[in-house]
């Protein structure tokens, strides 16, 4: 069980790591994610959603607020009709947290895991979700309709990033853009790795607000 007062525990740490990055959200919307953190640290008792021994400060820091890292470089809220497409979402990092801090951006949830899935859909049915839409398969089975307009598309678990975006080429129309979240090996492979249809639009490298850990988001556009 969650220890009593684990839902302030959340709510506090998140103030004070997106304080600490720069990033602001409604009190309404920390507090949902405060929810879904709650019932992250619950299902995993019994799923396994990240590592077992995972902390309560390493789970705001290392999937809440590195997920929010992204908002930055989104388009300015009020754009309707956006889509954002999460390939291999996991446990909904990225795309399901940035689901709940921008209910105007249609978000796409790619998972083939059962038990994953399971818990994807116990949160948007919690926390009332309009804009989220969860698919059960791998990105290359899953049927989505090739011509099915995506603005972004992301990926928190990357190997090779020149492989992820051969990958999802066919789903990006000109102009729309990647978020790839990488590691330092990563960013020094990409200028390599780059398929000749995109290019690198902008990039930026930040630490995370307790551990320090180091963290660098390219954004990747389809010419």
């Amino acid at each position: 069980m969650v220890p009593a007062g684990g839902h302030r525990q959340f709510n506090d740490l998140l103030r004070d790591g997106l304080e600490q990055m720069g990033l602001s959200l409604a009190p309404e919307k920390i507090e949902q994610l405060a929810s879904y953190a709650c019932e992250l640290r619950k299902w995993n008792r019994r799923i396994n959603l990240i590592a077992r021994n995972t902390t309560v400060v390493d789970i705001v820091e290392l999937h809440f607020i590195d997920s929010l890292t992204l908002l930055s470089f989104l388009s300015a809220p009020g754009r309707q009709g956006e889509v954002l497409l999460d390939v291999g979402t996991g446990a909904g990092f990225p795309g399901l947290v940035l689901a709940v801090a921008r209910p105007d951006l249609h978000t796409v949830l790619v998972e083939p895991r059962l038990k994953r899935v399971s818990f994807l859909r116990h949160i948007v049915r919690l926390l009332k979700l309009g804009n989220v839409e969860i698919v059960q398969a791998r990105i290359e089975e899953s049927g989505m309709a090739a011509d099915q307009r995506v603005d972004w598309v992301t990926c928190r678990a990357l190997t090779r990033p020149g492989a992820f975006l051969d990958m999802v080429t066919p789903f990006m129309a000109r102009g729309a853009r990647a978020l790839l979240m990488l590691g330092p090996e990563q960013e020094r492979r990409l200028p390599s790795e780059l398929p000749g249809c995109f290019s690198v639009e902008t990039g930026r490298s930040f630490s995370l607000p307790w551990s320090g850990a180091a963290r660098f988001i390219a954004v990747v556009k389809k010419q």
